[in-house]
């Protein structure tokens, strides 16, 4: 069922959702996103993306996998990607911090409660409860310009769900899995995972889903040169 909403309202509507009614997504329902999102632009139409799609059993068993590891070494880091820098500059670490903590105090975990928050985190890796989790990757030959597209690619993916009453959660927390995941899905050795992303219908009566992170204001990221 699509709704009515036009673009504007999508990018503004979109959040990371972060719980997930217990209600099936079929295949032919994450098909027609795709097919819709193969439309994103990339330089050159080279369209670098690689899209990795798990439901059902090899879900299940793919969350079953990625347990047995973390509970092996709760504190692994497989990932070869950096998704921050080692040390967050300002602006940009303030704005990190504030997200985190609006989360935290929305579902009642205070700050000195570090169990509770990392069996939150942990939550990633059951995509939140969405009966879908697709993962992304691209070919070792490419670079940041390709990286750029597949961005440009999983934001379609987000906006078209919206379009269709679902709801999605982009999961950088997957990079620190990446050698797991990578293993599952059958990777080569050519192919690089970014993350995943949690693809569901949004529950919601849940607290968590009413974050919604703030925006600078235009005047503060952009530069107009007219002379």
């Amino acid at each position: 069922m699509l709704n009515a909403m036009n673009v504007a309202d999508a990018i503004k509507t979109r959040i990371s959702t972060r719980a997930f009614l217990d209600k099936p997504v079929s295949e032919e329902q994450v098909r027609a996103i795709l097919d819709i999102a193969r439309w994103a632009p990339s330089g050159g139409n080279v369209q670098p993306w690689r899209t990795h799609v798990v439901m059902g059993a090899a879900r299940r068993r793919l969350i079953e996998t990625v347990k047995k590891a973390v509970a092996d070494n709760p504190f692994a880091n497989e990932g070869e990607l950096e998704i921050y820098p080692p040390k967050l500059a300002e602006p940009w670490r303030t704005r990190r911090y504030d997200v985190g903590e609006a989360m935290y105090a929305l579902v009642g975990i205070p700050r000195e409660d570090k169990p509770a928050r990392l069996q939150w985190l942990l939550g990633n890796y059951d995509f939140f409860g969405a009966p879908v989790g697709l993962f992304f990757s691209l070919d070792r030959r490419f670079d940041k310009p390709q990286w750029a597209h597949l961005g440009m690619f999983m934001q379609s993916i987000a906006l078209t769900a919206i379009e269709r009453g679902l709801a999605t959660c982009m999961q950088e927390a997957w990079a620190a899995r990446a050698a797991t995941v990578s293993a599952f899905l059958g990777l080569s050795d050519g192919e690089q995972l970014y993350c995943g992303m949690a693809l569901g219908y949004a529950d919601p009566s849940a607290k968590v889903n009413e974050l919604r992170s703030s925006r600078v204001e235009v005047d503060e990221f952009a530069t107009f040169i007219a002379e």
